[in-house]
């Protein structure tokens, strides 16, 4: 009678090493541990530690975070994203106040605010960013303001709310090819996407619009290329390309790295079509260098 292997003994097959161009230094500055203290102290949460963001070091060693509010919960469940899924809690109408005195505390000149899904509420949290942006200008009114938001499920008067509160960016992720949607964005609609870019440049036109893309979930060349035309229509004008990394074994799989010169060949499409500025590259995320990159836009855009 054959031996029986328990489960348990089988090996697993190991990991595939990242190529050298994904790996970073574990952090641990003293501003880094300054940031991390402030964040528990004030009960605040940030999409760099609950997306595991690979560069959370670098950007937390200069004093730079991106501050995500109504909560550490989303109401979907992308296959692609490491922040927890479930029922939230209720809205902590305080928020805007201690995000605003963190920002101010650190004496911080840009930041990025961005949010889980909130689809319980009826404007989807954007009360909250607007009172977070207000409350940030009342306090630190120095400081610039890049909002990453939600797709609000496609409520026109809640993005407004948000415009109208006045960011200096107003950010909102593609994240994949359309193809990909119905197996990575839970909720998410690729038309809702570029209506939301298309409707902030109506309404707001003098607020540049911003939108990240990951790559490495199986999409194809000629796929990114068409994704990248149809964003060019709607008149976005900052893009940030990434690497998809596969948060746990129960995420969506990766696909395959990218090679540097493919990033490099992908910005280069991306210039060529129109964009005004572009961050692409392995490590690149949706607020990566979010600073310099405004800058540069708005360096591009007035001549000098």
């Amino acid at each position: 009678m054959p031996r029986v292997i328990p489960l348990t003994t089988v090996p697993r097959e190991p990991r595939a090493p990242k190529p050298a161009w994904l790996k970073v230094r574990a952090p641990g500055s003293p501003s880094y541990l300054r940031l991390k203290g402030l964040m528990r102290d004030l009960n605040l949460h940030t999409v760099c530690e609950e997306a595991r963001c690979p560069n959370i070091g670098e950007c937390w060693h200069h004093g730079t975070a991106t501050f995500m509010i109504l909560g550490g919960v989303c109401t979907r469940s992308c296959s692609y994203c490491a922040v927890a899924h479930g029922r939230p809690d209720t809205v902590d109408l305080a928020e805007p106040q201690r995000v605003a005195h963190a920002i101010q505390t650190l004496g911080l000149n840009y930041v990025v605010i961005t949010s889980v899904d909130r689809d319980d509420l009826e404007d989807g949290g954007a009360s909250i960013f607007a009172a977070t942006i207000g409350q940030t200008r009342a306090r630190h009114p120095d400081c610039r303001i890049e909002v990453l938001i939600p797709d609000f499920q496609g409520n026109e008067a809640a993005l407004r709310t948000v415009l109208d509160a006045g960011p200096d960016v107003l950010n909102h992720n593609t994240e994949t090819v359309p193809r990909l949607y119905r197996m990575a964005r839970s909720g998410g609609r690729y038309p809702r996407t570029l209506q939301l870019l298309e409707r902030s440049r109506r309404h707001a036109p003098d607020i540049p619009t911003k939108t990240g893309l990951m790559v490495g979930l199986g999409e194809e060349h000629d796929e990114l290329i068409a994704t990248l035309r149809d964003l060019r229509s709607v008149g976005c004008g900052i893009l940030t390309i990434g690497q998809y990394l596969r948060p746990t074994d129960a995420h969506a799989p990766m696909v395959r790295y990218y090679h540097p010169d493919e990033f490099r060949d992908l910005k280069a499409a991306a210039l060529d079509m129109g964009f005004v500025h572009v961050e692409s590259g392995p490590l690149v995320r949706s607020s990566y260098h979010a600073h310099e990159t405004a800058d540069a836009y708005q360096r591009a855009t007035s001549g000098n």
